[in-house]
């Protein structure tokens, strides 16, 4: 799998009151792994910064004054996430702004999810830490990723640090099949299979386990009405078949 760890900042909030993006920065991923490929890329804007904004980047319009215009860059970039997921931490902003920026080249450019699928790391970190701060300053110190390094938000640096977030996001999903379904059905399964000649274990509970058990079931049933486990039926365990002889 091939993806793209994206991040752009902007002159301001909004490119509906003519913000720009200055800076763009792609990070390659493939198989989860960095190939080392990188694309990063400051833009003059052709607009002056929202207040704040320059603070955020540390960019200026003078640093930028010398910078190619996003139409210079524009078949360079569609180039390098052509076909990949991007991978974006709160991907409306950045989707907004770049579909913006193509959109001023003209209709034949289309939009950047005609071309690439998105994995929105926002969303993601909504779905697994609900009701928390999930901003990128705070997924790095409650995921163990060292940003100390960043003291302004800088596209490909942020890209950098947004890649060992997502991983450490999505982490054990391999583990558990979800990117190797194909090579599990090549697994040879023959020495799981059971012998029917074979009486199966059981696994035997004591006294207290059990007392322990119903324990906390009565608890369940006071505090939500009920408990699960009373809509099955238990079965008295029954003999096992004696092995076939030879």
């Amino acid at each position: 799998m091939r993806q793209i760890i994206l991040d752009t900042e902007t002159t301001g909030l909004s490119w509906e009151r003519g913000n720009r993006v200055v800076e763009i920065g792609c990070v390659e991923y493939i198989e989860r792994r960095p190939s080392g490929r990188t694309f990063h890329v400051y833009l003059k804007p052709d607009c002056d910064f929202e207040q704040g904004a320059q603070e955020v980047t540390g960019l200026t319009l003078e640093f930028l004054a010398d910078k190619p215009v996003f139409e210079q860059v524009a078949e360079e970039f569609l180039a390098f996430i052509d076909g990949a997921e991007l991978i974006i931490h709160n991907a409306a902003f950045d989707l907004g702004f770049l579909d913006n920026e193509l959109r001023r080249l003209g209709e034949q450019y289309g939009r950047i999810t005609d071309r690439c699928r998105v994995e929105d790391t926002l969303l993601l970190a909504r779905q697994r830490f609900p009701g928390q701060r999930n901003s990128l300053d705070a997924l790095c110190k409650r995921l163990g990723v060292d940003n100390s390094h960043r003291q302004l938000h800088g596209a490909l640096l942020d890209a950098q640090i947004l890649g060992d977030v997502y991983l450490a996001l999505t982490s054990g999903q391999e583990e558990i099949g979800f990117a190797v379904e194909a090579a599990a059905s090549a697994v040879d399964t023959s020495q799981f299979r059971v012998d029917p000649n074979v009486a199966r274990p059981r696994v035997q509970i004591s006294v207290e386990e059990h007392a322990a058990h119903d324990a906390r079931l009565e608890k369940l049933r006071k505090k939500a009405g009920k408990a699960v486990w009373d809509q099955f039926t238990v079965v008295e365990a029954v003999a096992e078949p004696e092995l076939a002889t030879a």
